[in-house]
């Protein structure tokens, strides 16, 4: 009785110790023991995730829009290098007990190991040579790129999160929306929406494959022809000099700066001639909008932001 006894506690014993090796796996693939898990297919292969994660550590600007508006409060996040704190458009009370951890391109792992989140998130383009050391942490789930799919990407994170339908939801509401600004605005294909971004070292306009190009064209706005991009690989953006500012010109121009220096260049080429020379600006019709939605953003909430501003400025 005693012999079987020690063994059916032998037993038990080196069963826990399995599950805590699972649990510690340097795979990343197996959430800690006992939890129930989905299988996610992503940029860097297939991931066990919680089937609801309550630890979640966000590494990107889209996925802090994501989670905050599938009700997920990140326990951490990157944040953007030029920028400091968080989006303000969220609102302040949600995202007070997000904690730093580090930048877009260099996380803090250890700060992130702190945490002991149940699930990261990331992208490839961004982090891929981290997702090794990321994955022994806690499930690792990365999209591809940011930005350009920035829907599929939407969904994916929501599936991650184990909101997906919610995501569906939301997605579908925010198309909706999309639509109805441009009936609004009426004939909206007539306009041509100018996109202009100062960074610290550039000046960048905004193509149809780009965040807030997308949002543009889910109303049927139109584009100037410069800024359609046609022919090129990568139709998010392209580049301009100060000296070919009059390249951005559309029959309304939306323009912000990429942190405080980008916002210096912005001041000084906005107050020269070649910018005051432009037709939109002539008309009264260049608006200064936040990066934080237009560029930084990268979420249905974001986008919600985007059409605000383009009902406001644009409808009839």
């Amino acid at each position: 009785m005693r012999n079987r006894l020690g063994l059916a506690l032998t037993a038990t014993v080196l069963a826990g110790l399995g599950l805590a090796g699972c649990g510690a796996s340097s795979s990343g693939d197996d959430p800690a023991a006992g939890g129930q898990t989905r299988e996610i297919v992503h940029a860097m292969g297939t991931t066990k995730v919680p089937v609801a994660p309550t630890r979640v550590v966000v590494l990107d600007t889209d996925k802090i829009d994501t989670a905050l508006t599938l009700g997920v409060t990140p326990v951490g996040a990157a944040r953007a290098g030029e920028l400091t704190g968080w989006p303000t458009y969220i609102g302040a009370d949600a995202t007070k007990d997000i904690k730093e951890l580090g930048t877009l391109q260099e996380p803090n792992l250890e700060a992130i190991q702190a945490l002991r989140p149940d699930l990261i998130l990331g992208s490839k383009f961004r982090q891929e040579k981290y997702y090794d050391e990321l994955a022994k942490i806690a499930p690792t789930v990365f999209t591809e790129n940011v930005g350009k799919p920035w829907k599929e990407n939407f969904l994916l994170d929501g599936k991650a999160l184990g909101k997906e339908e919610l995501a569906k939801e939301k997605l579908a509401a925010y198309e909706a929306r999309a639509k109805a600004v441009g009936a609004k605005i009426g004939n909206p294909g007539t306009a041509k929406v100018s996109i202009v971004r100062f960074m610290p070292t550039e000046i960048r306009i905004y193509g149809p494959e780009s965040f807030a190009g997308i949002v543009v064209g889910d109303t049927g706005l139109g584009r100037p022809e410069r800024q359609l991009l046609t022919g090129k690989q990568d139709r998010r953006f392209d580049k301009v000099s100060p000296e070919r500012v009059s390249e951005v010109d559309g029959t309304v121009i939306f323009v912000a700066a990429y942190g405080p220096k980008a916002a210096e260049q912005q001041t000084a080429v906005t107050a020269g001639p070649l910018w005051k020379n432009l037709g939109a600006v002539k008309a009264g019709k260049a608006h200064v909008v936040p990066d934080e939605t237009w560029m930084t953003g990268i979420g249905v909430t974001a986008a919600g932001k985007i059409l605000d501003d383009l009902e406001k400025h644009l409808a009839a």
